[in-house]
């Protein structure tokens, strides 16, 4: 088993999978715009390897692009099949190799994916793995029912909820999460519960509502796409599915839940060195930079006189930044004392009249 790392890691492997292939390639598609993958998908159907696609019927703002790429597949003798329409979205990225060799992606065949975000792929040749992909490729190309066979083996909507909840359930000593937001009720519940009895919770993205005590960080030097739980240091979790209601209940995401020692190790050591260089701790309470900072300058800045220019400016700044990290008290601290220094007018009153500009 191995660990795929973006950015850094590219579409070596994957290349390398499709080029080695002797029999079959069997490919689920969401976003996709590698032309080195493409063309070896079709020199691999030109050397007589059976290559079937099943591409997604839609996703956000790229439908035309899909159809094109089936298009282009189907001219290179590939064979193409689209996912039904029963789910709200077919999310999940996975290829297979003569039926021996699963690739497990968080990410997208894309370039922003594994160029300039922060994800994961597992490659493995575990029987077991190997067996329910084959399974759940075979009935959603075909638009039949999938029935889970194997607990670690984790489907949306399918099995998804129930087995992510028993995996934090189970944490005793550390949950290590990326996730770009996780909002789903049970599982921010679950979260705190553990966080309450003293289990290390560490987010790496945002939690919504409820997430008070959780520790969050958002990576200030790349794009979050990954989807992974380190438990403990001993298993994890690595797959498409967020920790939303979307995507445990309504979306077809497939994920692994795996304790091979040195791909958790690599995980966590991934996760120590990103914790490090993310934006500063939050106590996620669903507040923007900017709506912290107003509720900051209200309550110690009411009595000071009108707008300078710096004042404004600096809002500027802080809604351009808005979207991003939340800031702490420390940040906010200073911001504050920085505005009296440089006004000597209603900076309250400013502030919220500027942002009602925006």
């Amino acid at each position: 088993m191995n660990l795929l790392i973006q950015p850094g890691d590219g579409s070596k492997a994957l290349l390398d999978g499709i080029n080695g292939a002797a029999k079959s390639i069997e490919i689920v598609i969401f976003r996709f715009d590698r032309r080195e993958i493409e063309a070896a998908l079709s020199a691999a159907a030109a050397r007589g390897v059976f290559v079937h696609t099943l591409v997604t019927y839609t996703n956000r703002g790229g439908e035309k692009h899909l159809r094109q790429l089936e298009q282009r597949l189907l001219e290179a003798g590939v064979t193409v099949a689209r996912t039904a329409g029963d789910l709200s979205r077919y999310h999940n990225k996975l290829m297979i190799i003569d039926r021996r060799v699963l690739f497990l992606l968080a990410f997208n065949f894309t370039s922003m994916d594994i160029d300039h975000s922060r994800s994961f792929g597992i490659v493995t040749e575990e029987a077991g793995f190997v067996r329910e992909a084959v399974k759940l490729f075979e009935a959603d190309t075909t638009r039949q029912p999938y029935t889970a066979d194997l607990d670690t083996f984790v489907v949306s909507p399918v099995n998804a909820r129930k087995q992510l909840a028993e995996f934090i359930e189970g944490a005793q000593e550390r949950l290590w999460i990326y996730d770009p937001q996780i909002t789903d009720k049970q599982m921010m519940r679950l979260l705190q519960a553990r966080a309450k009895a003293g289990v290390d919770v560490k987010v790496l993205g945002r939690a919504g509502k409820g997430g008070a005590d959780l520790s969050a960080r958002s990576l200030s030097t790349m794009r979050l796409h990954a989807r992974a739980i380190i438990r403990d240091q001993r298993q994890a979790f690595v797959g498409s599915q967020s920790l939303r209601k979307a995507e445990l209940d309504q979306r077809r995401e497939v994920g692994l839940i795996l304790d091979n020692p040195e791909v958790v190790g690599k995980l966590a050591a991934t996760f120590e060195s990103d914790w490090a260089s993310a934006d500063n701790v939050t106590e996620q309470r669903g507040l923007s930079k900017l709506k912290v900072v107003k509720k900051a300058v209200k309550s110690v800045m009411k009595d000071l006189p009108p707008v300078s220019t710096i004042i404004k400016d600096a809002v500027e700044g802080l809604k351009a930044e808005e979207g991003s990290a939340t800031l702490d008290s420390k940040q906010i601290e200073d911001t504050v004392k920085a505005i009296k220094v440089a006004v000597k007018e209603s900076v309250a009153e400013a502030i919220l009249e500027g942002a009602k500009e925006k």
